[in-house]
């Protein structure tokens, strides 16, 4: 081969390596600040993250010793010279039988303590480990919907959306369901992935040991606002989560002025038959319970901050934000929307 083709080559090659590393690294760049499951807030959550960093470095010392292996063979048993065939070797049976034992081997060591992983996550402990009070496990149903999240707590009557608030060193047992396609649960820093299907029940929990808000995705791909279908939970102390309890079950407060109008607008309008406000006749159950709407940080699968700018965007045309949302454009004129607005964000 010419030196001028040789140095073409070298130079193509070291272009390709330049845009290999220039990707890699604005993919990490993007993952930067992302929600990580080897950041773990949670008992289980450390649980997984322990299995993954074991079976990294198993696999690690596969890969070294393979690639080894394979690197001396090739300079070991290499033709030295152009003259006749190398020897040729019919088999070994020894040597067979190892390299079949031996992944056996790995793998099922890799079963026994992923078992025991999955053993301890997938059943839901009914008290706190260090508590043995029942009345501290803390019951939500985690329901999808095409492109938010339901937020049920049973045992305390409140129904939010997209945003979850438990306390600290409270086991948390979470029931996943879904109203229409399947969807995927899942809070990295707090636990791993559970389908949410159609007509069943998937459990799992997690406590959080550390005050925060985190942040979850659905991992199912359900349609084309799958990447905008997110979640917060936000980790409180015991006595914060109190408080937003009492917030979530006191009762609306009275409207006044450009909210009393907005609040007529919404009870003699459409939005009856989709929400639900507590101690009104808006009992729809399509779209998200927006009785402490104003008490939520973000809306419209925790994709929106909830600003009057954010919700009168929303109001004008939910299906420029949102494609294929189940909410259709009313064609609200801006004076309807500026009330609504008033009225949503007094929903404390």
């Amino acid at each position: 081969m010419r030196r001028g083709n040789v140095l073409s080559l070298q130079m193509i090659s070291a272009r390709k390596i330049a845009w290999v590393l220039a990707l890699l690294s604005m993919t990490l760049a993007g993952c930067a600040g992302a929600p990580s499951p080897l950041a773990p807030v949670s008992s289980n959550a450390r649980l997984i993250s322990s299995l993954t960093w074991v079976v990294f470095g198993i696999a690690t010392i596969v890969f070294v010793v393979v690639e080894g292996m394979l690197i001396y063979s090739t300079i070991r048993f290499s033709r030295k010279t152009s003259d006749g065939l190398p020897k040729q070797v019919g088999g070994n049976t020894r040597l067979e039988i190892a390299w079949t034992l031996a992944p056996a081997i790995v793998l099922a060591v890799v079963f026994v303590i992923s078992m025991q992983t999955l053993r301890t996550i997938a059943f839901q402990p009914s008290t706190s480990p260090d508590a043995g009070d029942p009345s501290q496990a803390l019951h939500v149903r985690v329901i999808g919907h095409q492109w938010w999240w339901e937020l049920d707590y049973p045992d305390l009557h409140i129904v939010a959306a997209d945003e979850m608030h438990v306390p600290t060193g409270t086991v948390v047992n979470v029931d996943v369901e879904s109203v229409d396609v399947i969807h995927s649960y899942w809070v990295p820093q707090l636990g791993g992935k559970i389908d949410a299907i159609p007509g069943h029940v998937n459990r799992t929990w997690f406590q959080a040991t550390q005050a925060g808000t985190y942040y979850g995705q659905c991992a199912e791909f359900c349609g084309v606002e799958h990447a905008n279908m997110r979640l917060q939970v936000i980790v409180e102390t015991p006595e914060q989560f109190q408080t937003w309890v009492k917030g979530q079950q006191a009762a609306v407060p009275a409207m006044t002025g450009d909210a009393a109008t907005g609040e007529q607008v919404f009870l003699n309008g459409p939005c009856v038959g989709c929400h639900t406000i507590d101690g009104t006749k808006a009992q729809g159950k399509v779209g998200p319970n927006l009785t402490h709407f104003a008490s939520r940080s973000v809306f419209a699968g925790a994709v929106l901050d909830n600003t009057p700018q954010n919700v009168a965007q929303w109001l004008a045309d939910p299906q420029k934000v949102k494609p294929g949302n189940l909410m259709p454009n009313l064609h609200l004129p801006q004076n309807q929307i500026d009330e609504l607005v008033a009225f949503l964000e007094s929903l404390k």
